[in-house]
């Protein structure tokens, strides 16, 4: 792997966008999307994940963690609340997103063939709060624990 910006999020996802040298096989799940850690580090943990059509995330923050994903294959839909409402960004392969550590959003893949992503954190995922977009305003609906839900 080529050497990047280690503070670069994106540049570090980028370096895992090829799934032929993962650590792990890329699998596809039916019952839900699969998803490995693929490295841990003191500097940032780098995780795959593989989405079939219409899996996707909850409405979620990362716990406090900074962040990037790029996608791999596939096309999927980022949405993040802006105005009160869910509004949508469509990301094909090779485009991503950084984010920072109070950024909340879903992924989905709305399209029909499957997608696969590398997201990366910084610190690593402790935890992640689900929530509820209710008369345009956010309510915690659940926190994971790492360990625990993942």
């Amino acid at each position: 792997m080529s050497r990047t910006d280690p503070t670069d999020l994106l540049a570090v996802a980028a370096r895992w966008a090829d799934p032929t040298r993962w650590p792990v096989p890329l699998r596809f799940d039916r019952a839900q999307r699969w998803y490995a850690r693929l490295a841990a580090g003191d500097a940032h943990e780098v995780w795959a994940l593989s989405w079939l059509p219409g899996q996707g995330t909850d409405l979620h923050d990362h716990g406090g963690s900074a962040g990037a994903f790029l996608v791999v294959a596939g096309t999927l839909t980022e949405e993040t609340v802006s105005g009160g409402r869910l509004r949508p960004h469509r990301l094909a392969p090779g485009a991503g997103r950084r984010f920072g550590p109070r950024h909340v959003h879903v992924v989905t893949n709305r399209d029909r063939l499957p997608a696969v992503s590398v997201h990366v954190y910084r610190p690593a995922l402790r935890r992640m709060t689900r929530y509820h977009l209710v008369a345009g305003r956010l309510r915690a609906a659940e926190v994971a624990e790492a360990g625990v839900a993942w």
